[in-house]
This record gives structure tokens, sequence and C-alpha cells, in this order.
């Protein structure tokens, strides 16, 4: 008798084992638009669950950035732009010092850093498709870190 027959259960299982992974969400593709004091090693915007990334408004998301330092700084200093039809317009967030986002200043070269911070999306921004370059910089203004992703701003 085959187990199938015997163990019903075991197939239900073992499909639901083999199918998960392919339900798991693919990491976030970013490009690196030019880091200079660092390397990017992750970056997750959370919950981000395609591309474009939907940024719905009202809403609260998390940016987890890890990267290596190449230097050695007292300060990192977030500058955020949106690129909207090849125009950088620049973008406030809330807290622009990265030694208040998970980062101990000051900042080693060669270690491994966490920055974590959260990006409103206010209910009066457009709806609108843009590109989001997130920079951290050191003490001399160049980049620990540079990325882009796409982006929808959308209703709720």
């Amino acid at each position: 008798m085959s187990c199938a027959i015997m163990c019903p259960g075991l197939l239900t299982v073992l499909l639901t084992v083999f199918l998960l992974p392919s339900s798991v969400p693919e990491p976030l593709k970013y490009k690196d638009c030019g880091s200079q004091s660092g390397k990017l090693v992750t970056l997750d915007v959370s919950p981000c669950p395609e591309e474009p990334c939907p940024l719905v408004r009202g809403s609260t998301y998390t940016v987890n950035a890890t990267f290596v330092s190449n230097v050695n700084s007292k300060s990192a200093s977030a500058v955020v732009h949106g690129i909207i039809a090849g125009i950088a317009v620049p973008f406030p967030i809330s807290e622009p010092d990265g030694c208040k986002s998970g980062i101990s200043c000051p900042i080693n070269s060669g270690q491994t850093y966490t920055y974590v911070t959260k990006l409103p999306i206010k209910s009066e921004y457009p709806c609108i498709k843009l590109v989001v370059k997130w920079q951290l910089q050191d003490e001399n203004n160049k980049d620990l870190f540079c990325w882009l992703i796409p982006v929808h701003i959308a209703a709720v």
C-alpha cells in the first residue's frame, strides 16, 4: 500500500512545504546610485509586496538598510529625493540624523551598520509614479550608501 493512501495528511504537509517558498515575496530590487564611502549590503522597505513599490497615502513604511562603512565619520545624514520626470525634488524626512536612526556614531571604517527609519506617506501627496533616491552621507557629504527604487504613491 502506498504512503499517499495510508498517510493522506503527509501528502498535504509535503505539498504545503514545497509550495510555500514560491509564495514568499522576492527581495526588494534596488539600484545602487553611487555609494562612495560605504557599501550597501541589504535594503528592505516594508511593506513593499511588488514593484513599483506601492506607497499608500496615510500609511507609514519602514526603511531598513544594512551597509559597511569604508570611512570613519562622526556623523551620518539622510538626504532623500523624489525623481519625477528626471527632476530630483527634495523630500524632507522627519529624522535626517542617521545617528538617531539605529546607527551608533561615530562610524568606524570596516564596520557593518543597520540604518532604520520610518517613511510616512502623507494624505496630501499626489498619486504619482516616481523614483525614490535615498542617500546616507558621512561628515564630508560622501554617500555611505545611495539607492534608487521605483514607487507608486496610491490612494487608500
